[in-house]
């Protein structure tokens, strides 16, 4: 290291920071080290040395730049992702682990000269907005340009505010290398290895370039968070933060967590809404008002289905002059094409197989789409039309409603309103969805997703639901909570509603916290009247709705739910959970069990219970 970085490493006045860099060193073994500050040169010299040393290439349109991970390193590695544990845990749920002692010395022993030849990158960075209550630190060191440009897109500078640290040990450190590349991907991907030290506030990532799993600051800071948050009694959650625009420029901000492809950053994205962030939020309580802030300041968002007539707002960015990083998507003649962007795609170029053709097959002759299903886009949110205003509020904004959705195409109902808070506890830790591409392995394969949170709790189950049930504890007002699902299909196999349609069902909800509408009460939670959904759509959709579309969106699937309950029961009856979580358990299903002998229906009109 030169004179100068270690100067720039020595303002920080914080000894655990420079002993971190220094054993970095000294086990990477880079041939430069290279300390990034706040400033604009020093953040301008990320970027082009991505594109210097291939990581990214230019695009035709200005600001706009191509990587590729290896055509093996698509998506998050969640079978050599693993919990460093020096004891056992009793964490309720089937988490990957390893014992402390034979992962270190694994990891080390892949990331001992990794960096040789290469240049290591120190990174600062504010998780949450600067000069806030909310917000956490994390050095990042990587050999990466590329995942160091896409966390100045992601997050906010924190060399300035590292400073502030007045040398307290009190931030998050991660060490990442891309390992041995060829043709700018990693190689040995059979080695790639993301072990988490919840301990020591550490990540380790080897052998890999996906953001997913390389950029530390993305879910492996956020599973520190969460165990932090249970340990300090505030919330870490895998949720966007929106403002909900109603009458008369009335703005109520609501969060939502969603499993990853499953319309999360499309909600957060509703026209007519603001954003002030689209994955994980941290929430406190305030006084007495439960706030929230996006400790993120960019999107690392999936790029398949993005187009102009479901997703208006995102495209439009995306067609945009601006510094934007597309990943694994077609290039042709210099312009990304992804699948299901509603466009005609060329029928050759690059992509993540390299040279690419309509009808290209894999080793095991399968066709290779023209981009990844888990393709992505890497932007900052200033370059939405619609960030909010407060989007870097430091205060954070005050939550009204939380949303919880998954994918199912046979059970829930479109939009649900929790009967209590610890009611709609249970319904965020009974939320399914199906396996997507964001995930290597399977697809299409049901699973159960508490808040969306599964793969990213990091303290038992148990402890993890109490905190949130214990969460609206003294507050003036509890904010109201909703299940949401995107993807009910009919008998063919055709969605029952559009894209836009979840517009009608965030606008319903934002009336509901103001007690502007009623709603009907059912086993599952309220629901929508039916005369209210008409006004609504034509208001905001130009759309007439049919009685008939309501009928089939929202009759209560009964046997569906109560086979999902006898899931729910199979899956808790271990887990040691909250007296009052088990309560909802079987207080839902005897009111389902009674809905079915009373009408004696397997699917009950939503009419029936207006009734009552």
């Amino acid at each position: 290291m030169d004179k100068i970085n270690l100067r720039k490493l020595a303002e920080l006045n914080n000894e655990k920071a420079i002993k971190a860099v220094e054993e970095a060193i000294q086990l990477c073994k880079p041939a430069k080290v290279t300390v990034i500050t706040d400033s604009k040169e020093d953040i301008d010299y990320v970027r082009e040395l991505a594109l210097r040393n291939g990581e990214e290439k230019t695009l035709k349109m200005e600001g706009h730049t191509i990587h590729f991970d290896g055509y093996y390193d698509q998506g998050r590695d969640k079978v050599n992702t693993r919990y460093l544990l020096s004891r056992e845990v009793d964490w309720g749920t089937n988490i990957n682990s390893i014992e402390k002692g034979k992962g270190l010395k694994e990891i080390v022993s892949y990331l001992d000269g990794s960096m040789a030849g290469k240049e290591m990158l120190v990174r600062f960075f504010s998780l949450g907005p600067t000069a806030s209550v909310f917000s956490l630190k994390a050095l990042q060191i990587t050999d990466s340009a590329y995942v160091a440009h896409s966390e100045d897109l992601l997050y906010r500078q924190g060399y300035e505010e590292f400073k502030k640290l007045n040398g307290s040990p009190d931030f998050f450190f991660f060490l990442h290398s891309a390992g041995r590349l060829e043709n700018n991907v990693s190689t040995d991907i059979d080695k790639r290895r993301i072990y988490i030290d919840l301990e020591e506030n550490r990540v380790y990532s080897v052998n890999n370039q996906y953001a997913g799993n390389s950029l530390g600051l993305k879910k492996l800071a956020f599973r520190l968070a969460i165990k932090k948050a249970n340990e300090e009694g505030w919330l870490a959650e895998h949720m966007f933060i929106m403002g909900v625009h109603g009458p008369k420029d009335r703005i109520s901000y609501f969060t939502g967590a969603y499993p990853s492809a499953c319309g999360k950053t499309s909600t957060a994205m509703i026209p007519g809404q603001t954003i002030v962030g689209d994955d994980i939020a941290y929430l406190k309580k305030i006084d007495r008002v439960i706030k929230a802030v996006n400790m993120e300041s960019g999107i690392f968002g999936i790029i398949h289905s993005v187009n102009a007539e479901d997703d208006p707002v995102i495209y439009q960015a995306l067609i945009t002059p601006g510094e934007i990083i597309f990943s694994n998507v077609l290039i042709n003649n210099q312009s990304p094409y992804w699948e299901g962007m509603k466009k005609d795609i060329p029928d050759k170029g690059i992509n993540f197989s390299g040279e690419w053709f309509k009808g290209k097959k894999d080793s095991q002759g399968k066709e290779i789409p023209c981009s990844h299903k888990n393709a992505r886009y890497t932007l900052r949110l200033k370059e939405l039309k619609n960030i909010d205003p407060k989007a870097n509020d430091p205060e954070g904004v005050p939550i009204k409603a939380i949303f919880y959705g998954g994918r199912d195409s046979d059970t829930t109902i479109p939009i649900v309103e929790s009967l209590t808070w610890a009611h709609g506890v249970f319904l965020g830790a009974t939320v399914e969805s199906e396996t997507t591409a964001a995930t290597l392995g399977a697809r299409g394969v049901r699973k159960y997703n508490p808040m969306a949170n599964l793969d990213f709790i990091s303290v038992p189950l148990g402890i993890y639901i109490e905190n949130h049930l214990k969460f609206a504890e003294g507050l003036k007002k509890v904010p109201k909570i909703y299940t949401t699902n995107y993807f009910l299909k009919d008998e063919s196999g055709y969605y029952l509603n559009s894209k836009l349609d979840k517009k009608v069902w965030l606008l319903w909800a934002e009336g509901r916290v103001h007690d502007e509408l009623e709603a009907v009460e059912t086993p599952i939670g309220r629901i929508p009247k039916y005369e209210d959904l008409k006004i609504l759509f034509v208001r905001e959709l130009g759309k007439d709705y049919t009685k008939a579309e309501y009928l089939q969106q929202f009759s209560l699937r009964v046997v569906k739910y109560l086979e999902k309950m006898e899931r729910m029961t199979k899956i808790f009856e271990n887990i040691e959970m909250p007296a009052a979580f088990t309560e909802e358990l079987r207080a839902q299903t005897e009111r389902l069990k009674s809905a079915k002998k009373k009408y004696g229906e397997e699917i009950i009109s939503p009419f029936q219970f207006l009734d009552k």
